[in-house]
């Protein structure tokens, strides 16, 4: 056992140890009373599902298009790409002209997917 000797000790550490004991603690007691004292009474009523106060009807696991969730992941994708320019942003004086190349090299790229993901169709719902 190797031990670090860099000023603490372990008894630094019993606040943290206590808090996290508290907190699953908590946790652990607030899922056997609501489950020891919740009422227990089921029905037909109760079973249901709830959209927004209108009956449902039908399958709930109707097939969506495959488009719907093609169009979901590339709004993540380029969501996603957007979040690589604030830090370019904050430092744009730091990295001069080198960055500046740099973040256009990057939109270049981004644009370019764009217009490969627009050829191949991706975005269009009618076929």
């Amino acid at each position: 056992m190797i031990l670090l000797n860099v000023g603490n000790n372990l008894s630094d550490y019993l606040p943290i140890l206590f808090m996290f004991v508290v907190a699953v603690g908590f946790i652990v007691l607030s899922m056997v009373a609501t489950h020891a004292l919740g009422p227990k009474k089921n029905s037909k009523i109760k079973s249901d599902a709830f959209e927004c106060g209108i009956e449902s009807q039908g399958d709930a696991r109707t097939p969506f298009s495959i488009k719907y969730f093609l169009v979901a992941i590339l709004f993540v994708l380029f969501d996603v790409e957007v979040i690589f320019m604030y830090p370019w942003a904050v430092n744009f004086k730091q990295l001069g002209l080198t960055g500046l190349i740099e973040m256009f090299m990057f939109m270049g790229f981004v644009v370019i997917g764009l217009i490969y993901i627009i050829r191949k169709g991706a975005l269009t719902w009618e076929k």
